[in-house]
């Protein structure tokens, strides 16, 4: 089996913890680790022969990469890449195209990176269910038997049964309210998880019937196919000609082979902050309070603090969530909305939907300290053995001082060994690199002056992460 995790979404709902450059499934918004090792223990924790396939984008492919070496460096089967968005079924298509390489019967069971399921003992045996019917030729999908009458999520009607799994009558749209409670008292439907098993030369097959111009331009883009370090980059021209769709419309809707199978493993979506009050553990006030949080006379209320201390006072049904730069109040009900507050801040010309205050790089991170006319301070930290591209600025020159660690410079001719409470000053112009050839992080404080303190005015002339 192959486990295929779909990592490319960006977790607008979830702002300001999920920003576009680190979206939520990097983030521990549940437990002490990632959405997205969780997605990867959840895969190899099936069996021992369980390898692990990712779908990514450009941007997030580092970190992705990242996971999959912490976690699962003997059991990877590779990263590919997404030029452009072009929705599940024909990222799935190119996960099966890789399959096909090497068994084409090859099960693939595919998961977004960004749920949560509580209970893996029952996920392990659905999937054994789900195992036998995709060996016999059938497109499963996983159906959540269903603890309320919820309308955030679409559902699947079943229909005759076979044992651990029942054909799939119908896949239906989120419903109001009333059409909800009505699924619940008659019974037999299930919600909608996102996640499939299947063989990967059926799915090809199907693909193939349903929507034939998909999977021609995914069997094209797959034919240019090129590897760039860990990554499996496609042809990026044919897989923009692919019609933009996900696999429920494209496939599981048109097949005559869709089969689901119940799964009651406490799962959620994690698809706005309401979901992640309703998943976790509530006080005696039915609150979920999380960092530096004290309240008094509230209730039914989420308060998350990544830093500063939150004093709520008299206010229930309330989300309150503090980042560094950015600070959320909503009625509870109306979180579905916090998207037309990142349409705004995007509309201002603002970087707080795509940027934490701390920014991940390949390298490390840097996070932005003070800024005003002509100068920026930034705190940067080189993880062991990295190295920053060998690059230039046309506009700023460049003060650093070692905080923590070892760091070599490259400045023009000259090669410098920094230590602690060591600095070194970068001339506007002057081509320089830093690595850190220690076994510690590095951290060193930058500051920056002149006209223009963009990041976007750097000449790159060597990278070992290979970018532009």
């Amino acid at each position: 089996m192959l486990a295929v995790i779909l990592s490319g979404g960006s977790g607008t709902r979830l702002w300001p913890l999920s920003r576009e450059a680190y979206p939520k499934q990097f983030l521990p918004v549940v437990s002490g680790d990632s959405l997205l090792a969780e997605t990867i223990d959840r895969g190899l924790q099936l069996d021992e022969q369980v390898r692990v396939l990712a779908i990514t984008n450009e941007e997030h492919r580092f970190v992705v990469a990242a996971h999959l070496q912490s976690q699962a460096a003997e059991r990877t089967a590779g990263i590919i890449l997404e030029p452009v968005g072009r929705n599940t079924a024909p990222a799935i298509a190119l996960a099966a195209l890789a399959a096909m390489e090497e068994n084409p019967e090859e099960l693939l069971l595919v998961m977004p990176s960004d749920h949560v399921l509580k209970n893996s003992e029952a996920f392990r045996e659905a999937t054994a269910e789900g195992a036998k019917a995709a060996k016999a030729g059938k497109l499963v999908t996983f159906g959540i038997v269903p603890d309320a009458p919820h309308t955030g999520y679409g559902y699947i009607k079943g229909g005759h049964s076979h044992g651990a799994h029942l054909d799939v009558a119908a896949f239906v749209e989120k419903p109001d309210q009333a059409t909800a409670e009505g699924y619940i008292r008659e019974g037999g439907y299930f919600w909608n998880s996102g996640m499939f098993l299947f063989r990967a030369d059926r799915y090809i097959e199907e693909l193939e019937r349903q929507q034939p111009d998909m999977m021609t331009a995914c069997r094209e883009a797959w034919s240019q196919r090129k590897a760039d370090m860990d990554f499996t980059r496609v042809g990026a021209e044919a897989f923009r000609k692919c019609p933009d769709d996900s696999i429920d419309y494209a496939v599981m809707e048109k097949t005559s082979d869709a089969v689901v199978v119940p799964l009651d493993a406490g799962w959620s979506d994690v698809g706005s902050w309401s979901a992640l009050w309703d998943i976790q553990p509530h006080d005696e006030n039915n609150n979920v309070c999380r960092g530096d949080v004290i309240t008094e006379d509230v209730s039914g209320s989420y308060i998350h603090s990544e830093g500063r201390l939150i004093a709520a006072l008299g206010v229930s049904d309330h989300v309150i969530v503090e980042t560094d730069d950015v600070v959320l109040v909503a009625d509870r009900s109306r979180v579905q909305d916090v998207k037309k507050l990142v349409a705004q801040v995007k509309a201002q010309g603002r970087s707080e939907h795509r940027f934490h205050k701390k920014v991940h790089r390949p390298w490390g991170t840097y996070e932005g300290i003070a800024a005003g006319g002509r100068f920026q301070v930034k705190r940067i930290t080189v993880n062991p053995g990295a190295s920053l591209s060998l690059q230039k600025h046309h506009h700023r020159a460049e003060h650093w001082v070692v905080v923590k660690g070892t760091a070599t410079v490259n400045r023009g001719d000259d090669v410098l060994l920094l230590t602690e409470d060591q600095s070194t000053y970068i001339p506007l112009g002057v081509t320089h690199r830093l690595t850190n050839p220690g076994v510690i992080p590095l951290e060193l404080i930058e500051v920056q002056t002149g006209s223009y303190l963009g990041e976007d005015d750097i000449v790159r002339f060597e990278d070992t992460y290979n970018r532009v």
